[in-house]
């Protein structure tokens, strides 16, 4: 009973101070002015991937390979054949050509990458600080083409405002900056807490912690994703949902996995190798073959990607027990 409360605990503490991070995150942004551009490349993009890259660096800390790298190949599958799948199911996705060509060509690399690594075993130093110098690379990119062309990336409605009037800098630095500091706590601690009670649940179960990592915790710390994207799609804006699973998974690979392997370099478990990166290359192909058929995701296509994903975690289920 405690285990599971922990593990319910540490998935609400994740969401809370996963919102708490990126709206201080971009009120302090704004409050010092910095472009719209900028904070949807590097703030939001980072601060949304945070309960992602806590959770790998604890679970990578407390020697559980299986939930640290599982967190990144099972929250890729999710985005992908959860996430867009339920906001596709909502509502049809158009699709960017430009902007795919590009982002769709770096999560392809990245992609592979990532499968080279993982075959090989090993999760070292020098693939991670590859990885981080990929992410700067792209964000630099990105970030001359958007700005050279006009065209401001989109950026969530999470509270970032100028500053009242009648009310000193300093007090509002203050109120943002503890929003932000708060939900980095929360973050922590709720990584914490998921990983610890994730261990224990698996000794428990007598199933390995990839099981668990690939699914308790993937779908747990994607649930910032999948609240925006579903919101997204309720209020008529889908497209911008898959900008922000595209971004998501470039950010999980480049920085997350490049962050806890520069870090704390592990092995990668043999069932991921063998099996789940696998899962994770059909399911960017399957992103690939629904987006360039008509540069739109329709429902029933939405429909493909959520009866690919009940199959995968039933499998991984039925062989778990």
């Amino acid at each position: 009973m405690l285990v599971l409360v922990s593990i319910l605990g540490g998935l609400v503490l994740l969401v809370a101070g996963g919102e708490l991070l990126v709206r201080g995150a971009v009120r302090l942004a704004n409050l010092f002015h910095v472009s719209p551009l900028l904070i949807g490349l590097v703030l939001v993009g980072f601060a949304t991937s945070t309960p992602e890259l806590v959770t790998s660096l604890i679970a990578a800390f407390e020697d559980s390979p299986g939930i640290a790298v599982g967190n990144v190949v099972g929250s890729n599958i999710a985005n992908i054949l959860l996430i867009l799948g339920v906001t596709a199911s909502i509502s049809i996705i158009p699709v960017d050509r430009l902007a795919f060509r590009r982002d769709g060509l770096v999560l392809a690399l990245a992609t592979l990458a990532m499968l080279a690594v993982v075959l090989s075993g090993e999760m070292g130093r020098l693939a991670g600080a590859g990885f981080l110098l990929a992410l700067g690379g792209y964000i630099g990119l990105v970030y001359r083409q958007e700005k050279g062309q006009g065209r401001p990336v989109s950026v969530p409605d999470v509270g970032g405002s100028p500053i009242p009037a009648g009310k000193p800098f300093w007090q509002v630095f203050v109120f943002d900056f503890l929003i932000f500091a708060g939900g980095l706590g929360l973050t922590l601690l709720g990584a914490q807490y998921l990983v610890r009670g994730s261990i224990a649940f698996a000794s428990h179960l007598g199933i390995s912690d990839t099981v668990i990592g690939l699914t308790v915790v993937a779908i747990g710390t994607s649930m910032p994703e999948l609240v925006a994207s579903v919101m997204a799609a309720i209020r008529g804006q889908a497209a911008m949902s898959f900008g922000n699973i595209i971004g998501s998974n470039l950010y999980n690979i480049l920085g997350i996995v490049g962050g806890t392997a520069l870090v704390h370099p592990l092995m990668v478990p043999p069932e991921i190798a063998g099996q789940d990166i696998w899962i994770m290359l059909v399911a960017t192909a399957s992103l690939f073959v629904f987006t360039i058929t008509g540069w739109t995701i329709h429902r029933w296509e939405g429909a493909a990607m959520l009866g690919l994903y009940a199959s995968y975690t039933g499998w991984l289920v039925y062989t778990a027990t």
